[in-house]
């Protein structure tokens, strides 16, 4: 065999385990992007709850809710940053829906309690 079919063989055998690897690679990347995207909506969702129940007569004002509330917050705040990192498979239309939800229910909380009247 001359060395130049040596060196191509070799290089085909080089090539096929590297498609090969990089595929393996960006599998686990689109796993890990989904976990990520999956995460990310459950903290949501999470906050719009808390926020809903703060928001409810019987426990507006809980200092306990309220601090809870903000530790969602700031772990949310974490979780984005790597969702802006591995974004390629997030839900917008959950997102979406979530955003909705939550503003839904800031704008029953401020309405007022009592009717002024005519």
């Amino acid at each position: 065999m001359t060395p130049l079919v040596i060196i191509a063989t070799i290089s085909t055998i080089l090539n096929i385990f590297l498609v090969w690897y990089l595929v393996k690679i960006l599998r686990k990347f689109l796993f890990i992007s989904e976990a990520l995207a999956d995460l990310y909506l459950t903290f949501r969702s999470f906050e719009v709850f808390t926020k809903s129940l703060y928001n409810m007569d019987m426990f507006y004002g809980e200092p306990i809710i309220q601090e809870l509330i903000q530790k969602s917050k700031v772990v949310l705040e974490e979780v984005e940053r790597f969702r802006d990192t591995f974004e390629y498979t997030l839900d917008e239309e959950i997102e979406e829906e979530l955003n909705e939800i939550e503003s839904a229910a800031e704008e029953k909380h401020e309405e007022p309690l009592f009717h002024e009247g005519p």
